[in-house]
C-alpha cells in the first residue's frame, strides 16, 4: 500500500480591513463584525453586530455570512458560504462600496515587516512592531540612548541586557544586573542561550529570533486573555469554589463579573491574576499561559484591591511619586519618575486634587487613585475588586465610565462588582452562580432577557430561591454559549495548568537598601502628615513622666521607689506598644499588593522598625527625664552599675519602650482587623504589670517565674532596680529577687534579654508578614 498523502494546513493570511491588518492564524477562526470583541472590527452602520466568520477548512479558508441583514460579498454576488484565499475581496453590507476586507499571503503582505509570529511555543500570532538582521556581534539592549536596542519602557533599566553571539554561530542573552528582570520563555535568567522561537521579556518588549532576523513585539496594551477550565477546590477538594470556568475576554474591553455572595467572584479574580493559582485549567495572556510564564507577565498585570492602596495622610502627588520610587528602577531620573506621575494624573483627571491629601478626596475620586498607582507601569490588564462599593448612584457610573474610557484607550479590564447600576457601558458581562459556575456571559443588554426576569433583584433573588436549578447547565444548552463562548475559542484547547512547583520570586525594582530608603521616607511623612498621631506620641510621655515625677518626689524612699518605678514600666510599654500597634494591619491592603509586585518583605517591616523605633526611644528619653530628672534617685554611692543612674535608667526605659514596639507589630501582624489592637494594647499592659515583679513575688515561683520569662517589663523593672538598689532602699521579700541585684552581671543579662526578645519578635512579625502575601509567593 502507498502512503496516505497529509493535506497541508490553511496558510496564513494577512486581512486588511478598516484601515489595520493582522493575520490569521489557521489555528482559529475569526469573526468579523460591529462587536467590538470580534477579531475583525467594522465599526460601519451597514455591517451587523455578528456579520460573518473566517474559518480554515482543511488546506483552505472559508468565508460565511452569519445571516446578516445586509449582506456578505464576493466578486460582486451575495455569498452565504464560499472559499476565500490570497488576492479576495471581501465586501460586508454593500457590493460596492461596503467596508472592505483584502486578504493577502503572508509573503505578500507590504504593511508589514518579514514576519508576522511570536514563536510558536506561545501560539500567538502578531506583527512585531521592529525587525532587524541578526546581530553578528554583541547587542545592548536597554532604555538609554546609548544602546544598541534602546526601549523606551521605564520599567527598563538603562542597559539592561546584552544578545551575544556566541562562537558556534548561536546566541545567548545576559541580563547586566537588571532591575526588573530578564525573562527566557517566561523564566528569570542570568546568562542562557537563545534559540530560533524563544522569547526574551524585557518589559514589556519580547524579543524572538526568527529565521535571519531579531524581532520585536511591543506589548501595546491591547491584549486577549482566554480562560479555559479553570477549577479551584479547598479542603482537599471536599468543596468547590470554582468548576468548569471558561470564557474569553477581547482586546480593549471590559469585562464586569457579578454575582451574589458565595458564587466564587474573588475566588475567579485571584485565579485570573495569579494570586491564587487554579487547581486546574490554563488561562492565556494573549497566548501564553499565565501560570507558566507568571514571573514576566505579573508586571503587566494591575490590580486595584477593593480597599484604598496608598496611604490617605500623603497628597495625591507625593504618594504616587513614593509609589514610583517603588516600582521604577533605581537609575530613572526623579525627572523621568516625575513625568510619569503627571501623565497618569492627567489620565484619570485628577490635575485639580494633585496637591490634596488622599483623605480629603470623595469615594470615587480615592478609587481613581488606587487606579492611578497601577497604571503608573502601563499594565496591559487591568482587574478591579468592588472598586464601586461604597459610592452612591453617580459617583458609581462616574467610575465605570473611567474604566470604560480606559479600556477604549487599549487595556483589557475585568471589573468585579455587586453593583448592577452601570453595567450598560460593559462589553461583556459573566455572571457566576452558586458553585462557582458560569450562569451567563455575552453582552449585559441581552442578561436579564436570558433569565426571563425585569429587574437584577429578581434575578439575584432566584439564584438563592431555586439553589437546586442547574443554571450553569441551562446556559451550556442555549445559543448564548456557542455564540460568546464555544464559538470564540474553536482552536485547541491546551492541557489543564498549574502554578509552578517554586514560586517565582518578584523583581526588586529597586535594591534592598533602595527601597529601605523610600520605604523609610514614605512613612516617616506618612505619620507626620497624621495630626492626630503626633499629637498622641507628643503627649503620651509627657503626662506618663509627670505621674512618675509625682509620686518619685525629690528622692526615691521606701514609699516612692517601687511605684516611680513601676510607673516607668507601664509608660515605656503603653508609649512602645501604642505607636506599632496598628501599623501593620490598616496598611495590610497595601502590603499585599506591593509585596506582589516586588517589595522586600523585610525592607518594608525594617522601614517600620527604623521609624517607630526612633520614635520610641525619643519618647521613653523624654519619659525618663520628665519623671526624674533633678531626683534624688539614691543610687549605691550614688552610682549606677556602669553609667550614671539617669542614664542607665534612660537606657533601661529606651530599651523596654523599643521591646514593647516590637511586641506591639507582633500584636498587629496576628490580628485580622484594627478594631481589636486597642482592646489588645489594654491587656498587654496589664500583663506587663502584673508579671513585672513589682507586684507579685516570682522569683523561685514554678510557672510563674518561666512566664515571667516572655515578659520586656519583668527584664527591664530589674535593670532599673539594679541600678538603684531596690533591695536596699525597700527591703522584703518581694525586692528580694536576683534580677534585682546592684551588679554587672545581673545589669547585662536583663539588658541582654530585653535585646533577645525583641530580636525573637520580629522573626515572628516576619513570619506573620507571610500569611499575608500572595498564595503563589509563599513558597
Amino acid at each position: 500500500m502507498g502512503e496516505r498523502s497529509v493535506a497541508p494546513p490553511a496558510p496564513e493570511l494577512v486581512v486588511e480591513a478598516d484601515g489595520g491588518s493582522q493575520v490569521m492564524s489557521p489555528t482559529r477562526t475569526y469573526h468579523v463584525g460591529r462587536d467590538p470583541l470580534s477579531d475583525i472590527v467594522l465599526h460601519d452602520l451597514r455591517v451587523s453586530w455578528h456579520h460573518a466568520v473566517l474559518r480554515p477548512v482543511g488546506d483552505h479558508w472559508t468565508l460565511e455570512d452569519s445571516d446578516s441583514t445586509n449582506g456578505t460579498y464576493t466578486e460582486g454576488h451575495r455569498v452565504r458560504a464560499e472559499d476565500v484565499g490570497p488576492g479576495s475581496v471581501i465586501r460586508f453590507g454593500n457590493p460596492d462600496d461596503g467596508p472592505a476586507a483584502l486578504l493577502k499571503g503572508v509573503a505578500h503582505s507590504a504593511e508589514r515587516p518579514s514576519s508576522v509570529s511570536l514563536p510558536s511555543a506561545t501560539g500567538t500570532f502578531r506583527s512585531p512592531t521592529s525587525v532587524r538582521p541578526l546581530p553578528t556581534r554583541t547587542v545592548r539592549i536597554g532604555r538609554g540612548a546609548d544602546n544598541d536596542f534602546v526601549v523606551d519602557d521605564l520599567v527598563v533599566s538603562r542597559r539592561h541586557a546584552e544578545l551575544r553571539a556566541t562562537a558556534d554561530g548561536g546566541h545567548e542573552i545576559v541580563d547586566l544586573g537588571s532591575h526588573n528582570g530578564t525573562y527566557l520563555n517566561g523564566r528569570s535568567v542570568q546568562r542562557a542561550p537563545v534559540a530560533h522561537g524563544d522569547i526574551v521579556g524585557i518589559g514589556h518588549s519580547a524579543f524572538c529570533l526568527v529565521g535571519d532576523e531579531l524581532q520585536e513585539f511591543v506589548d501595546t496594551g491591547e491584549i486577549s486573555l482566554d480562560v479555559q477550565d479553570l477549577l479551584v477546590q479547598v479542603d482537599k477538594g471536599r468543596k468547590t469554589l470554582l468548576e468548569d470556568v471558561s470564557f474569553p475576554v477581547g482586546e480593549k474591553s471590559l469585562l464586569a463579573v457579578v454575582g451574589p455572595s458565595g458564587a466564587g467572584k474573588s475566588t475567579l479574580l485571584n485565579a485570573l491574576t495569579g494570586q491564587r493559582p487554579a487547581d486546574r485549567g490554563t488561562v492565556l495572556y494573549d497566548g501564553r499561559d499565565l501560570y507558566r510564564d507568571y514571573a514576566e507577565l505579573r508586571a503587566r498585570i494591575g490590580l486595584v484591591p477593593q480597599d484604598d492602596i496608598l496611604h490617605a495622610q500623603l497628597t495625591v502627588r507625593r504618594a504616587l511619586g513614593y509609589a514610583a520610587e517603588l516600582r521604577f528602577p533605581g537609575d530613572t531620573a526623579q525627572a523621568e519618575r516625575q513625568a510619569r506621575v503627571d501623565e497618569v494624573i492627567g489620565e484619570l483627571g485628577l490635575q485639580q486634587r494633585a496637591d490634596q491629601p488622599i483623605h480629603s478626596l470623595s469615594g470615587g475620586q480615592r478609587k481613581r487613585v488606587s487606579v492611578a498607582l497601577e497604571l503608573l507601569t502601563k499594565p496591559s490588564l487591568l482587574f478591579l475588586d468592588e472598586p464601586t462599593s461604597g459610592l452612591d448612584p453617580g459617583m458609581d457610573r462616574s467610575v465605570m465610565h473611567m474604566l470604560r474610557t480606559l479600556a477604549d484607550d487599549g487595556r483589557t479590564v475585568i471589573v468585579v462588582t455587586h453593583s448592577v447600576l452601570s453595567l450598560d457601558v460593559c462589553d461583556r458581562l459573566l455572571v457566576l452562580a452558586p458553585g462557582g459556575r458560569i450562569a451567563f456571559y455575552g453582552p449585559p443588554d441581552e442578561t436579564l432577557d436570558f433569565f426571563g426576569y425585569a429587574q437584577w433583584p429578581e434575578a439575584f433573588e432566584a439564584f438563592e430561591a431555586e439553589a437546586g436549578r442547574d443554571w450553569a447547565g441551562q446556559y451550556r444548552a442555549s445559543s448564548h454559549y456557542r455564540q460568546y463562548i464555544a464559538a470564540a475559542t474553536e482552536q485547541p484547547r491546551l492541557d489543564g495548568a498549574h502554578a509552578p512547583e517554586e514560586a517565582p520570586r518578584p523583581p526588586k525594582a529597586q535594591s534592598w537598601g533602595a527601597q529601605l530608603r523610600t520605604l523609610v521616607r514614605r512613612y516617616a511623612a506618612a505619620l507626620t502628615a497624621d495630626r492626630t498621631f503626633l499629637a498622641i506620641m507628643i503627649a503620651l510621655p509627657f503626662v506618663m513622666g509627670a505621674m512618675a515625677r509625682a509620686l518619685a518626689g525629690s528622692k526615691l524612699t521606701q514609699e516612692s521607689a517601687m511605684n516611680a518605678l513601676l510607673i516607668l514600666c507601664v509608660g515605656g510599654v503603653l508609649t512602645g506598644a501604642a505607636n506599632a500597634v496598628r501599623e501593620l494591619v490598616k496598611e495590610r491592603v497595601i502590603y499585599q499588593r506591593e509585596r506582589a509586585v516586588g517589595l522586600s518583605r523585610s525592607a518594608y517591616l525594617m522601614s517600620k522598625v527604623v521609624v517607630l523605633g526612633l520614635i520610641t526611644v525619643v519618647q521613653a528619653v523624654v519619659l525618663t527625664l520628665v519623671g526624674l530628672f533633678g531626683v534624688d534617685i539614691n543610687a549605691p554611692g550614688g552610682k549606677g552599675v556602669f553609667f550614671p543612674p539617669l542614664v542607665e535608667i534612660a537606657l533601661a526605659v529606651a530599651l523596654l519602650s523599643f521591646t514593647a514596639m516590637m511586641l506591639g507589630l507582633l500584636v498587629s501582624a496576628l490580628v485580622r482587623k484594627e478594631e481589636v489592637t486597642m482592646p489588645l494594647l489594654v491587656l498587654l499592659a496589664i500583663v506587663q504589670v502584673v508579671f513585672c515583679g513589682a507586684l507579685l513575688k516570682l522569683a523561685g515561683v514554678p510557672g510563674l517565674e518561666q512566664l515571667a520569662w516572655l515578659v520586656p517589663s519583668r527584664w527591664a523593672l530589674g535593670a532599673m532596680a539594679g541600678t538603684v538598689g531596690l533591695e536596699r532602699i525597700v527591703p522584703g521579700k518581694l525586692t528580694a529577687d536576683p534580677l534585682f541585684d546592684h551588679s554587672a552581671g545581673t545589669w547585662l543579662i536583663n539588658m541582654g534579654m530585653l535585646v533577645v526578645l525583641s530580636v525573637v519578635f520580629g522573626v515572628i512579625v516576619a513570619r506573620l508578614l507571610r500569611r499575608h502575601e500572595p498564595a503563589i509567593m509563599r513558597k
